[in-house]
């Protein structure tokens, strides 16, 4: 079985303001079928009324957390995309709010990994944050110390389809 087999004919939400970034998702993950929205308001409703295998939102532009609190209420798994620097507190709040990760946008060069390795996790009631925490690990570490430690040692993600 090809690795990214898991991709194929896979419905995914993408939702970010800048239509390059969408464009790239497309691109990316082009045995999917992708629909992208640049605003808030289209993928509420898109959320609302129909049902996805994985969306992908940006956290600021299109107020992606507030997106994620509707996913999670319809059990639909979210991915948090983030165009500025990794921070604890964004790390921190898409976990608690029901994320299973967090890509930074300067990562889209893996994104076709990335999410092959995360719909193969949910298909196996598996979290992706502790795949991401060990990618991701010593990089914050180095720059939070003992913030990064707490956060990983507290934070246990919420998974309603599990």
């Amino acid at each position: 079985m090809d690795d990214y087999d898991i991709l194929k004919d896979k419905d995914i939400l993408a939702v970010d303001d800048e239509p390059d970034v969408l464009e790239v998702i497309e691109e990316k993950l082009f045995d999917s079928h992708i629909t992208g929205v640049t605003s808030f308001e289209e993928a509420r409703h898109l959320i609302e009324s129909k049902s996805f295998d994985l969306l992908i939102l940006d956290i600021m532009g299109v107020d992606g957390f507030d997106l994620l609190k509707l996913c999670f209420a319809r059990k639909m798994p979210a991915v948090m995309l983030t165009g500025v620097a990794i921070d604890i507190a964004s790390i921190n709040r898409a976990m608690k709010l029901g994320a299973v990760s967090f890509l930074p946008k300067d990562a889209l060069g893996s994104l076709r990994e990335l999410t092959a390795e995360i719909l193969e996790g949910l298909e196996q009631g598996q979290s992706h944050w502790e795949k991401l925490f060990k990618r991701l690990g010593p990089l914050l570490k180095e720059k939070f110390g003992i913030l990064w430690e707490d956060l990983e040692r507290r934070t246990r993600p919420r998974t309603p389809w599990s």
